[in-house]
């Protein structure tokens, strides 16, 4: 017999408009003991049933669901189709844009919760980030290994995020060979190396192609400065723009490496690219106070924000280090800035950036809104899928 989650009364309503989550205080009770990430049956207070989902006892989110049909099994022919219904989206955006390499499952949002599965080139990065997920690993497995029979399968789940599932950090070869150290990608014309094994995320940013090719516009003839840049997507397609100069600032050594990499790789002129190990924080500081401008402005910072409580202290990050950009560009100078923190909702962003200006006694105005690429698209019910944004900004 299937164990039941039974809805506190009056907490069905979410789950009515679809929502995937079920949170520890929406629950009244269980009927029945299930294991971590057990698959159960979710009920209104009345036992009217209404999804299917897996069983989270260690996550504020106690239950994510897999299938709102009462007949649908949780088994390999369940991921395979997921697996097949995600692919024809990125059939059409690898042929539209000429990709080699996409997010080819973006959890909740292609009906997998807790599952993120990135390609590169012939190889799967597969991240399990909720105790369901990770409970369906050997299913899970299977159908990528029926569905992509020449693909090579590498485990990234080695994310913070799955401790509060109650999981422990995992990594490594599942299936085939072991990746590169460094594996050539293309995106938009570009040739740039992915590090699977151990760079930021499953190995690349994939959710900022459309925000790097967006950059190309605002870069011909102009001085730019790359904050962030990790692996140097964004520098190397402001040198495809035509730019003078681009300076790559991070924290990295080893990013920075890569980085100058990218740019030989292309053929680009090395000598218009500078490479620079630096906090940004003070490095714009330092940037400030000697008087040192800019024309274009790249702000890719890492995620400020984990949970609700750090909300406010990372407002004020954002903040500053987008007053301190404005400060450093010339007039009618452009900042391509962004975020990428779940909880941080657009127009808070827009209102961060716009007080920003006020302490930099500039003004703004907003000219393009990016978001993430639409390998990562947002279903209706889920607007939580949608993390990145971002804003091209004219600095008066």
């Amino acid at each position: 017999m299937t164990v039941r989650l039974i809805l506190a009364k009056g907490r069905e309503k979410s789950l009515l408009r679809r929502h995937p989550w079920v949170f520890s205080g929406a629950v009244a009770r269980m009927e029945g003991k299930a294991q971590r990430g057990e698959t159960i049956d979710i009920v209104d207070n009345q036992g009217k049933w209404l999804a299917r989902g897996a069983y989270s006892p260690d996550s504020q989110i106690r239950a994510r669901v897999w299938s709102w049909q009462p007949d649908e099994a949780i088994d390999i022919p369940f991921f395979v189709q997921r697996l097949q219904a995600a692919q024809k989206l990125r059939d059409w955006l690898a042929e539209r844009d000429n990709l080699d390499s996409y997010r080819l499952i973006a959890g909740e949002s292609d009906g997998l919760p807790g599952v993120t599965i990135d390609r590169f080139g012939s190889y799967l990065v597969l991240q399990l980030l909720s105790a369901g997920a990770e409970y369906q690993r050997a299913p899970i497995i299977t159908a990528l290994q029926q569905c992509y029979p020449d693909c090579a399968i590498y485990d990234r789940s080695d994310v913070a995020v799955r401790k509060k599932e109650g999981l422990p950090l995992t990594q490594g070869v599942v299936l085939g060979e072991t990746p590169p150290a460094l594996l050539p990608i293309t995106e938009h014309g570009m040739k740039l190396l992915v590090d699977i094994q151990a760079g930021h995320k499953t190995g690349y940013y994939l959710d900022q192609r459309d925000s790097r090719l967006a950059t190309r516009r605002y870069a011909t003839g102009k001085r730019v400065l790359n904050c962030f840049s990790y692996t140097g997507g964004f520098a190397v397609s402001a040198l495809m723009g035509g730019c003078t100069q681009v300076t790559s600032v991070d924290i990295s050594q080893d990013a920075l490496d890569v980085a100058r990499k990218n740019v030989e790789l292309n053929g680009l002129d090395l000598s218009k690219a500078e490479f620079l190990r630096a906090d940004v924080f003070k490095l714009l500081r330092q940037y400030r106070d000697e008087g040192e401008k800019f024309d274009v402005i790249v702000m890719d910072p890492p995620k400020f924000v984990e949970n609700k409580a750090q909300l406010t202290g990372a407002c004020r990050g954002y903040k500053d280090i987008n007053m301190l950009a404005m400060q450093l560009l010339n007039p009618g100078g452009m900042l391509l800035t962004f975020s990428c923190s779940g909880l941080m909702a657009i127009d808070l962003f827009q209102k961060i950036i716009a007080d920003a200006a006020v302490d930099a006694h500039r003004d703004v105005q907003f000219i393009e809104q990016f978001r993430q690429a639409a390998d990562h698209p947002v279903i209706a019910s889920y607007p939580e899928g949608l993390y990145l944004k971002g804003f091209a900004c004219r600095v008066l």
